[in-house]
């Protein structure tokens, strides 16, 4: 095998795709704080695409670790020279793999928080982009507010600290520029939260005016922060991904990405300081985002939920299997053309029937293997904003909401943490030990779950709701996950 370096980038195969520009060429123009999977086989691929048309390449990237867990990534890319293989899995089997140039640093905060500001403050980055989960903009998830009484948020307004979040180390930058007369940079959200510029400009804007109100003034007029809808199915790499990069195609890397064919970049033309001309390699540069993210959000994301915790319930372990399944097939798009598209703006020149069923085939991809385990992850950040703001517009319009109570009803199960043949479910979330000790409570107190406010406000008390979330609950203890939707899909 060839190690993935600059030294051995020649020596791959034919059958690897690899940079076509000169690397040493390239000068970093966008800061990245998040950098997984996803930005790995999203945003740093349309970069690198432009830059094999030979543009761009003042645009390089330099990606940032926050987490503590983020120093394996470090040490990873930089022993590769911060390269990485990109391995598209098509349905059929085919496999296409290509080494991506577009990063050329990483640096770990935690180690050197200093690195990371002077880094962004430098004037030659003119975007900071973000991929850091819905729990990493510290909002709460029912009042919208930045949550100023999070340990590492008051650790960071202390003056003269050395900051340890994303929120301190970019408002730092952002002040330094602002002394040294600077202009900004831009603010770029790629997370799939709704209106996700708008949530990260309240949130960096909320801390910065808890640190000063002139500088937060400052931040709040002077920088964009564009929204955008990103799409890409991403699985966690696995080591069988890693073997067979290596057996198939030569190539020894320690961390490649996998993803699927598919990939869509809707972003609003928003900056202060001039973007790659992302146009160019496919991204919608729109003036208004929300018709997209909403569709993205409420068909696609929601429609994972929909899937994965009656998936997992009734046996399945891959989201291709349950996709596969025609009464999960069924289920979803009952749901996504039933009770998710009523709720979405006018698209022209979008199909949205096309659409529906391209999600469907997605989702139903064999090759990328995407675990229902990672879609049930992290409910607690999700469910509250991509479903509850959906099922409480179809509740002022009248509409059905059966099956979305059915899929918050699918969660108070999956949480109560055994499957239907009495195996223990492992289950990821912020919140588990709370939402479990709930979760435990729903024989005893069916509405338990649906009765906490932080994450569903007040909608226990609609009764509408209520009574289809009960009558869901209900027959997933009494009749299993299967027959549930084997009714919902007859109604």
């Amino acid at each position: 095998m060839t190690q993935l370096d600059n030294a051995h980038l020649t020596d791959l195969g034919p059958d690897v795709a690899t940079p076509s520009y000169d690397r040493q060429a390239v000068t970093a123009g966008i800061v990245h704080i998040g950098v997984g999977g996803f930005h790995r086989a999203h945003q740093a691929m349309y970069l690198d695409e432009l830059m094999n048309r030979g543009e761009a390449l003042d645009w390089g990237i330099v990606g940032v670790g926050v987490m503590p867990g983020d120093r394996r990534m470090q040490e990873i890319l930089a022993a590769q020279d911060h390269l990485y293989t990109l391995v598209v899995k098509h349905p059929d089997g085919r496999r296409e793999a290509r080494v991506i140039g577009a990063m050329l640093d990483y640096l770990f905060a935690p180690a050197d928080p200093e690195a990371v500001i002077e880094t962004m403050a430098d004037p030659a980055i003119r975007i900071v982009s973000l991929t850091v989960t819905e729990g990493g903009y510290n909002f709460h998830p029912i009042s919208g507010e930045f949550d100023l009484d999070n340990p590492d948020v008051q650790h960071d307004l202390v003056p003269g600290a050395a900051p340890r979040t994303s929120f301190g180390l970019v408002i730092e930058a952002l002040r330094r520029r602002r002394e040294r007369g600077l202009t900004p940079f831009t603010v770029m959200s790629c997370d799939n939260i709704q209106g996700n510029g708008d949530v990260a400009r309240r949130m960096f804007t909320a801390f910065a005016h808890a640190r000063d109100a002139e500088l937060g003034a400052w931040v709040e007029a002077e920088v964009p922060f564009p929204n955008s809808m990103v799409d890409r199915i991403t699985p966690v790499t696995t080591p069988e991904d890693i073997a067979e990069l290596g057996s198939r195609f030569g190539v020894e890397d320690a961390w490649p990405v996998v993803c699927e064919p598919f990939s869509q970049w809707v972003l609003e033309d928003h900056f202060v300081a001039g973007r790659p001309a992302l146009e160019r390699v496919g991204v919608q540069l729109v003036e208004d985002v929300v018709p997209y993210e909403l569709m993205k959000l409420r068909l696609l994301n929601a429609g994972h939920q929909a899937l994965a915790y009656f998936g997992y319930l009734a046996g399945y372990r891959y989201a291709h299997e349950a996709s596969a399944d025609p009464l999960f097939e069924a289920f979803l798009l009952d749901y996504m053309t039933h009770e998710a598209t009523p709720t979405l703006s006018p698209l022209p020149g979008v199909d949205l029937d096309a659409y529906r069923r391209t999600l469907i085939r997605r989702f139903a991809n064999p090759e990328v293997r995407d675990t229902l385990a990672r879609l049930c992850a992290e409910s607690s950040d999700r469910i509250p904003k991509w479903m509850v703001p959906l099922i409480r517009q179809q509740l002022e319009s009248g509409g059905d909401v059966h099956r979305c109570a059915a899929v918050v009803a699918s969660w108070a199960r999956y949480d109560e943490g055994v499957d239907e043949k009495g195996e223990p479910i492992t289950v990821v979330d912020r919140l588990k030990d709370e939402l479990m000790a709930i979760a435990a409570r729903n024989h005893e107190h069916p509405t338990a779950f649906i009765e906490n406010q932080e994450l569903f406000g007040d909608l226990a008390e609609n009764a509408r709701f209520r009574e289809a979330y009960l009558q869901a609950l209900e027959s997933l203890h009494r009749r299993g996950a299967r027959a549930t939707l084997e009714a919902l899909v007859a109604a």
